[in-house]
Order: structure tokens, then C-alpha cells, then sequence
């Protein structure tokens, strides 16, 4: 017997907000066909791509996505990932968290003290600075974004605050001082700003920094991330994905979970 608990959104696909399947074994993708087919034809359609599973809590992205294997009397979530905006801005909603994320144009007159000024202005928000180079794209954010935030409801943040478990797994590292030196803000570097909280505050946080958003993941920093975290060709050749180095820097961040 496998349980699937379907969490926001995803309770609109049936009258009830958990699943009982006589099953031993399957994988994901083929969970993922089954609920399709049983799914009565008048509710809305899932969108498997925009969608966050978890394996007994843990995000299973870190394991081996939708191949991971799910066993007798496990607990699978479903979490679909709102989202919407323009070249401009991501706006998420993970659960019951609304996030922000923009990109902001490096500058001389930008640096670490930029972000504690945001803060102190918008108090209401959780904040946190990542440099673009260490976000691959929109895939790799919103995932991290899901380990962080499914840390914090189970009581297992690698430090006191979200906005620091954020950093430290885009940096792959538990020491504090060695992520801000490594993913934090430097001027003339260009960043990606990450917001959480309620949908006026968020508005006012856009409109203050308009001036200083550009489109957001307009470069490819894929050689970067490889070289710095010393990703090799046999290591991406190994994964079965349509996104390996996505899945290899999920990982890094998922592991340090432990």
C-alpha cells in the first residue's frame, strides 16, 4: 500500500486529499501515469513538470528523481508549484509561501550592505542575495527553494533562519562565513534577490527596485557552476536525466540535509 497525499492545488484532482494504492513497487513517472489515468476526467489537469515530490518528507529530486523508487507504506506527496511572471520576475507559492525572485544589475555602488538595507526596509520579508552564477536557471532555483522550505516545517534548518539554510545550499556548504564569500552579494557581480512574504509587500519590494532589475537567467552559467564545484563529464554522462547538472547541484544541496 502506497499513500499519495496531494498538497495545495493538487487536491483539486480527486474528493479527497490522500490516495490508498495497492501497491508493493513503482516508480515515480509510473505513480505519476497511474494517478493520471484514475483521475476523474472533469477535474483539472497536472502539470508534471511544475510539480514537487517528496518521499517521506524528502525531496526526491535528491535521490533519483523520477526513477526513485517507492516502496510499500510510503508517504508520497505531491506539491504543485504555482507560478507566473515575466522575463522580469518569478513569482512562486510553495505551500502557503509566496516567493519573489528578480534579478538585480551589479554596480560599484551595490554591495553586502545592500541587502541589510532591504531588510531593515521591508521587515515583513525574509530576503536572501544568491550571485547569478551559482543558479542555473528557474528548475534548479525552485527546487533548493522546496529543500529549504520543507527544512524549515520539519525543524531541520542547517542554521536559525531560512534565508541562511538558502545560502548555504546554493553554496553547498554548511560554514556560514565560506557561503557568504562564495554566493553572496559583490559589487559589480549581478544577483538574484529572493523574497518571501505576503503579496503587498512583495509588490512595494518590485516597485523600490524596479530601476535595478534586469531579465532574469539571461546567461548561461552552466561552465561556471561545473567548474566550481568540479562536475565532470563522466559524473553528468552517469545521470539518467533530461537534467543532469540541475540534478548533481540539487544534490549537493539536498545532502547537506544530513
Amino acid at each position: 500500500m502506497v499513500t499519495v497525499k496531494l498538497v495545495g492545488g493538487a487536491k483539486k484532482l480527486f474528493s479527497s486529499e490522500e490516495l490508498e494504492l495497492e501497491i508493493d513497487t513503482i516508480t515515480i513517472d509510473k505513480l505519476l501515469d497511474l494517478i493520471l489515468k484514475i483521475k476523474p476526467k472533469n477535474t483539472p489537469d497536472l502539470d508534471t513538470n511544475n510539480i514537487l515530490i517528496a518521499i517521506n518528507g524528502a525531496d526526491s529530486s535528491s535521490m533519483e528523481g523520477k526513477k526513485t523508487l517507492v516502496k510499500n507504506s510510503d508517504l508520497v506527496s505531491i506539491i504543485p508549484i504555482i507560478h507566473g511572471g515575466s522575463n522580469k520576475k518569478i513569482g512562486l507559492k510553495v505551500g502557503k509561501k509566496l516567493i519573489q525572485i528578480v534579478e538585480i544589475k551589479g554596480s560599484k555602488k551595490i554591495g553586502v550592505s545592500f541587502l541589510e538595507t532591504l531588510r531593515k526596509d521591508f521587515p515583513k520579508l525574509k530576503l536572501q542575495a544568491i550571485s547569478s552564477k551559482f543558479i542555473l536557471n528557474s528548475y534548479h532555483l525552485k527546487k533548493i527553494l522546496f529543500i529549504s522550505i520543507k527544512s524549515e516545517q520539519e525543524n531541520i534548518l542547517l542554521s536559525n533562519k531560512l534565508e541562511t539554510d538558502i545560502l548555504l545550499r546554493f553554496a553547498a556548504t554548511k560554514q556560514i562565513g565560506d557561503a557568504i564569500m562564495s554566493v553572496g552579494i559583490k559589487p559589480k557581480n549581478n544577483f538574484i534577490l529572493i523574497a518571501i512574504g505576503n503579496k503587498t509587500e512583495l509588490e512595494k519590494l518590485y516597485r523600490k527596485l524596479n530601476p535595478l532589475i534586469i531579465e532574469i537567467f539571461s546567461k548561461d552559467h552552466s561552465s561556471f557552476l561545473k567548474k566550481y564545484f568540479k562536475i565532470t563529464k563522466k559524473q553528468l554522462d552517469s545521470i539518467y536525466s533530461k537534467t543532469p547538472l540541475e540534478d548533481l547541484l540539487i544534490e549537493k544541496g539536498a545532502i547537506l540535509l544530513g
